[in-house]
């Protein structure tokens, strides 16, 4: 049984099943817990968190004379119901977001070139690639913006800036923004870096660290991007998300330096966008983090580089633990997540695939982690990097072995 009680009610020996409150207002890596060693009561109590769902079949119950804020036979997430499958299947999304992708690849390719060549942009092409992305994310919230993730070293550049471009659309719709904020935000999302198609060739991919004076160049992206842009007649909160994405709200980003408000709401979205694709990207000299890990490590930033409500619409976005994610289980099974839903982020769907106790692979199996009878909960994120497995990526999405 479920119960929801005040965190000074708890005592060792509970099971925390949830915490009632946002992801980053406490410490834990994991989204639940035993209470079985006294530092992490400790740890929980001088967080914000103030309630908390405990699982009594899971471990200790509260004091007889304690009367719980709320009573649960099911798993909490079951008590607030997910919301209607109207959503298209992961699995299908997958298969068009394929070729959306492809197609996105091209123009971002051309787009590149042209302004290489000095040729005008082709702005009408990218309009309407922002409004198929958008449809595709509003079918489905995950399956663009996770297959966008994959990219190679060699298309980082434009691959880069599609990914972006998902990112703001989730997030934009994640934030109830109007429809004509929504394409503006993928516009920006998908012209942010068009800078870089100034910066030269052998500093853009250089396959290693840039040095003092190259790091100068890179750094004038954004306004060479914001030139770039402004003679096109766009609109300015795209224009200022060119020349600001790399501003940071404790003033301590480029190029101007910028703080808090002082940084346009579409630069402060940029902003976490960018950094969140470039830190999961693998690059020639660094392998990208895995996305839980990421967002674990960008939560770490946030005090300083980001707006806050907006990286928690963000997490909100691309899930606690987003597609691909490899998870451990209370089973002592390794996992990675196949599907997540926006009002169930701790539950989702995951396919086991090995077995910690006797070390070695088994038969994949699909698991509903919401569904009541799954016995069965995330009990950690586990760093791919600290595992022997070559691709991940086959579990969750088989396609992407032929993904460029």
């Amino acid at each position: 049984m479920l119960k929801r009680v005040d965190v000074e009610h708890l005592r060792p020996g509970m099971f925390v099943h949830e915490f009632c409150g946002s992801w980053m207002e406490h410490p834990f890596l994991r989204a639940s817990l035993l209470l079985d060693q006294p530092r992490d009561l400790e740890r929980l109590l001088a967080t914000t968190i103030r309630q908390v769902w405990i699982d009594t079949g899971r471990g200790a119950d509260i004091a007889p004379d304690i009367t719980p804020a709320e009573v649960s036979e099911s798993p909490v997430d079951e008590a607030v119901p997910c919301s209607p499958a109207r959503l298209t299947r992961t699995s299908v999304e997958l298969q068009q977001a394929h070729q959306i992708i492809g197609q996105a690849r091209d123009v971002l390719k051309t787009m590149f070139n042209d302004v290489r060549l000095g040729r005008p942009l082709d702005l009408p092409a990218s309009s309407l690639l922002v409004d198929e992305m958008a449809e595709s994310i509003k079918r489905n919230p995950h399956a663009l913006i996770s297959l966008a993730r994959l990219k190679t070293a060699d298309s980082y550049s434009y691959m880069h800036s599609i990914a972006v471009c998902a990112l703001m659309i989730g997030l934009a719709l994640r934030m109830g923004l109007d429809e004509h904020q929504v394409h503006l935000a993928g516009i920006a999302g998908l012209l942010h870096d068009i800078g870089k198609s100034k910066v030269p060739i052998e500093v853009l991919n250089k396959p290693g660290p840039l040095d003092a004076e190259e790091w100068v160049i890179m750094k004038s992206h954004p306004r060479w991007g914001y030139e770039l842009l402004r003679p096109q007649g766009l609109d300015d909160a795209v224009t200022d998300a060119c020349l600001h994405h790399h501003e940071k709200v404790d003033g301590t980003g480029y190029p101007d330096g910028l703080k808090q408000d002082e940084i346009s709401l579409m630069a402060r979205m940029t902003a976490v966008c960018d950094v969140y694709d470039a830190i999961t990207s693998d690059r020639p000299y660094k392998q990208g983090w895995h996305p839980a890990i990421a967002l674990q490590r960008m939560a770490q930033w946030a005090p300083h580089h980001f707006d806050k409500a907006i990286f928690e619409q963000f997490v909100q976005t691309v899930g606690i633990y987003p597609l691909g994610s490899l998870v451990r289980l209370q089973s002592q099974h390794l996992a990675v997540v196949l599907d997540v839903s926006p009002t169930c982020l701790l539950t989702p769907k995951v396919r086991r695939f090995y077995c910690l106790s006797q070390q070695r692979r088994i038969t994949p199996e699909i698991l509903d982690l919401a569904c009541p009878h799954a016995n069965d909960s995330i009990v950690g994120r586990e760093d791919p990097a600290d595992w022997p497995f070559r691709n991940l990526n086959e579990l969750w999405n088989p396609a992407t072995a032929a993904q460029p």
